[in-house]
């Protein structure tokens, strides 16, 4: 809710802030990742009051050794149990596993990870990027071999920053 109740305030007040209304993305690291790749996934339902009907579909994301799925096999345990509860339905599950909730009008997406994290399994963004190839979503994925969970604590910025900009200029952002 909060995060939809985030991109209505941008796009309704973009002409008093100078903002693009088209231009609205997100970044979400770790369990923040969750919380972006929801709403990228999410956004055709709203949760708050619309009536102006304003779009909450962000424009791009930025996934920084995201949380993507909640099933067993993938997920953050801690953040499943936060968001879930300890013993959600098959459905509830499914519902926020946002691998299986993409389409072809997810938003163009930017993925990194490590593949020794040891927190946040790197497969949460191999699943990802590959469910959004699929439906023909725009989308660049990086993985580093080493720096584990909160790399871009440790690693020099420019090593994983540039990447990311990179993108969101390819992207026209």
């Amino acid at each position: 809710m909060d995060a939809q109740q985030a991109i209505k305030l941008i796009r309704s007040n973009a002409v008093n802030w100078n903002v693009n209304p088209a231009r609205v993305g997100l970044i979400g690291y770790s369990a923040g990742g969750h919380l972006a790749s929801t709403l990228g996934t999410h956004f055709s339902k709203s949760y708050n009051p619309n009536k102006d009907n304003i779009g909450l579909r962000p424009d791009f994301m930025i996934l920084v050794y995201p949380v993507i799925s909640m099933n067993d096999q993938l997920t953050h345990m801690g953040s499943k149990i936060n968001l879930l509860g300890i013993e959600p339905s098959k459905e509830k599950v499914d519902l926020f596993s946002n691998e299986f909730q993409v389409n072809k009008e997810t938003p163009p997406t930017y993925l990194t990870h490590c593949g020794d994290d040891s927190i946040v399994d790197v497969n949460n963004s191999i699943v990802f990027y590959q469910a959004l190839q699929k439906n023909g979503v725009h989308a660049e994925l990086h993985l580093f071999p080493k720096g584990n969970h909160g790399f871009t604590q440790r690693l020099p910025v420019n090593e994983w920053m540039d990447q990311m900009l990179g993108f969101m200029k390819r992207e026209g952002v």
